[in-house]
């Protein structure tokens, strides 16, 4: 285990600071400090709370994760961030921070992809992932379904989200039921107790001429609202707990139907489900219950890795390490938009990390400068 690369990992695309410490598959320490209760009273993540709660927590939660692990900074083989996709401020503040740390420590940075670390984090729960793997990702701004050949380079989009991810889904339902933010959570703890097959909500592009393994819940979402309104027009008490299990089984049919089907035509014979709506109690009994019956062994790491935390980003840059995969370049972007196939970005090809305060200055110049496609303001990242 000594010989395995010890790794620390930033988290910062949305509204959690996540700190993790991973050598090789084995998770040595996870810190995460959440925002989540400053956005609580917009119903929703507001971009510039998120970035000042990430600047405030920080070094807090850096030096929580290392007293946690037990070990030194100087200890560490490489320090990885999440460089994209996610919100362009939140991204700079880890980004930053991940650079300033492993510039004074001596340490090589990697910048990689956020939804390629959900699938990493599986390794921290169940060991290795299989080549190739199927993948179902399922949060507040994403559901996709990626077939990974090498995690650390080759990863390909089978489908996606069209217009709401299923997370978007869960917090805008909550929303009109009154329940507060965020949605999945308490949506999911009132279906508990209701009927699934009370209201036949719409199942969301499953026609003989849809996109097979595309997701949209945006037409599901406005069915729930439409027939919630109806109700209250008429004075009619809204059954709240039938509603929400009505709605999450609409929305669990979708993805487990599309990603078992998505196993079947790739020959694939196991599903790994991450991303934060995975902690869905519905969606993982289903997801059980239908792999179960199609003879697919079915991955999902337990509750606290399925949300977005440091240990994931750990995992994927200890296998960069371990891979011999190139490190980034002091001037390594924040991508608010980086496509899953950049599982991570390198730094110019023969280049070293830059040795000096003067060669940092200068590449730090140089990717901050009008035409290089970086935005210093937040509101983008690097094309």
């Amino acid at each position: 285990m000594a010989d395995e690369p010890l790794v620390l990992g930033i988290e910062t695309s949305c509204d959690e600071t996540g700190v993790g410490i991973v050598r090789g598959h084995t998770l040595l320490a996870d810190a995460v400090a959440s925002s989540v209760d400053d956005h609580a009273r917009y119903g929703g993540v507001v971009p510039e709370i998120a970035s000042r709660a990430h600047l405030e927590a920080m070094v807090p939660t850096i030096n929580r994760a290392l007293a946690e692990a037990g070990v030194k900074p100087r200890d560490l083989d490489g320090i990885a961030v999440t460089a994209g996709p996610g919100l362009a401020g939140a991204l700079l503040v880890g980004v930053s921070a991940a650079k300033a740390y492993a510039y004074a420590l001596g340490k090589p940075v990697y910048g990689v992809n956020h939804l390629a670390s959900h699938i990493c984090v599986d390794q921290l729960e169940h060991g290795p992932l299989p080549e190739p793997t199927m993948a179902l990702l399922v949060s507040g701004g994403h559901s996709s379904l990626l077939l990974s050949a090498d995690i650390t380079r080759d990863i390909r989009p089978l489908g996606a989200t069209i217009d709401d991810a299923a997370g978007e889904a869960f917090d805008k339902i909550a929303r009109v039921l009154n329940l507060g933010f965020p949605g999945g959570p308490v949506i999911d703890r009132y279906a508990r107790e209701g009927d699934p097959e009370a209201i036949a909500f719409p199942r969301g592009l499953t026609g003989p001429r849809d996109p097979v393994y595309d997701f949209s819940f945006s037409g599901l979402k406005t069915a729930v609202a439409r027939w919630i309104e109806a109700r209250r027009r008429e004075g009619t008490q809204v059954p709240v707990a039938d509603v929400a299990a009505s709605f999450q089984e609409a929305v669990t049919d979708v993805l487990t139907r599309k990603a078992i089907r998505a196993c079947r035509d790739e020959g694939v014979d196991h599903l790994m489900i991450g991303g934060g709506v995975a902690a869905n109690s519905r969606l993982r009994a289903m997801a059980e219950e239908r792999c179960a019956a199609a003879g697919i062994r079915l991955r999902v790491p337990r509750m606290k890795l399925c949300t977005d935390n440091g240990a994931m980003v750990a995992a994927l840059g200890a296998e960069m390490v371990a891979r011999g995969r190139p490190a980034s370049g002091w001037d390594l972007p924040a991508d608010s938009s980086l496509p899953v196939t950049e599982t991570h970005l390198p730094g110019p090809e023969g280049q070293p990390q830059p040795s000096t305060h003067e060669e940092l200055h200068e590449t730090s110049r140089r990717s901050l400068s009008p035409g290089t496609g970086t935005d210093t303001t937040g509101g983008g990242g690097a094309a």
